[in-house]
């Protein structure tokens, strides 16, 4: 058994499968969430809500080693994000201090959204982050926050997740659904399950004393055309007929790598759309 510590602050879906990876690694975990009836056993429960400046009563007590900082907006708007993402991120830090916790690292979860580029070109860590929409200015805000707050800390940029329960394009699909062909619409993703295991990787090489950086963006292997991804799932689940009128158009065009990560010895499970859609599209039969 580990004596490493860590804090899953919206130990949600991703969250969840992160505390499950540890604790399989012989980790003690918390877990900070709302619902604390839906955390996966064995983890320490920490009821709390982000908006409220208070204390949790079932704090942590003792040093903790990471914090990972995983909370999704449970409301989709500007004031919603601040309220998950600066207001959250504020309170939790401001426990940590009057606590007396230094963690080793903190993981700031954020998103690729904080990306404007649009016109298919390749992007890493390095690229340019000159977001035109709300969520990526406030997710960048939150990422200097984290950055800034005097914890060794690496902000983590999650491309597209999907997995069980986030199917939103499997039942488009299912509808008909249908995107333009040209130009083509690139899009990043990232199966849940590889998303925690990238989070997981990041804390135990920082356990073992490997060097992070201070970004990684969490991607899989394939930042495919959607207009692909749409036909492969068409043939794969049967559908053959779709509208001639569905023609998204999203504004977001860009190809994410994962280089970095890969550098650092992490691998996905769900190296392209195939692979992940293909497990949960079996799972549900």
């Amino acid at each position: 058994m580990s004596d490493v510590s860590a804090l899953v602050v919206g130990c949600g879906d991703v969250g969840g499968r992160l505390a499950r990876q540890l604790l399989a690694s012989g980790w003690k975990v918390s877990g900070l969430r709302r619902a604390v009836q839906h955390l996966p056993k064995g983890v320490q429960p920490v009821a709390a809500d982000l908006a409220d400046r208070r204390m949790p009563n079932d704090w942590p007590e003792g040093a903790l080693d990471y914090v990972v900082y995983c909370v999704a907006a449970s409301q989709h708007d500007e004031a919603g994000y601040q309220a998950a993402y600066i207001k959250g991120l504020r309170h939790v830090l401001g426990w940590l201090q009057s606590s007396g916790q230094r963690p080793r690292r903190l993981v700031f979860v954020s998103s690729s959204s904080v990306f404007a580029q649009k016109d298919g070109e390749w992007i890493d860590e390095a690229a340019s982050t000159e977001p035109e929409g709300y969520s990526g200015k406030v997710m960048l805000e939150a990422e200097r926050l984290a950055l800034e707050s005097g914890i060794p800390a690496t902000v983590v940029r999650l491309t597209g997740i999907y997995g069980p329960g986030r199917e939103w394009l499997l039942s488009q699909v299912r509808q008909g659904y249908r995107v333009a062909e040209e130009p083509p619409l690139y899009g990043n993703r990232i199966h849940a399950e590889d998303a925690a295991s990238l989070l997981a990787h990041l804390l135990q090489a920082d356990d073992r004393g490997d060097a992070l950086e201070q970004c990684y963006i969490g991607v899989d292997d394939d930042p495919a055309p959607l207009a692909d991804v749409v036909a492969w799932l068409r043939e794969y689940m049967g559908v053959t007929e779709w509208s001639d009128d569905q023609r998204v158009r999203r504004t977001g065009s860009k190809r994410c790598s994962n280089a970095r990560a890969r550098a650092l010895g992490w691998a996905p499970q769900y190296p392209s759309y195939k692979e992940g859609y293909a497990a949960i599209l079996q799972g549900e039969r």
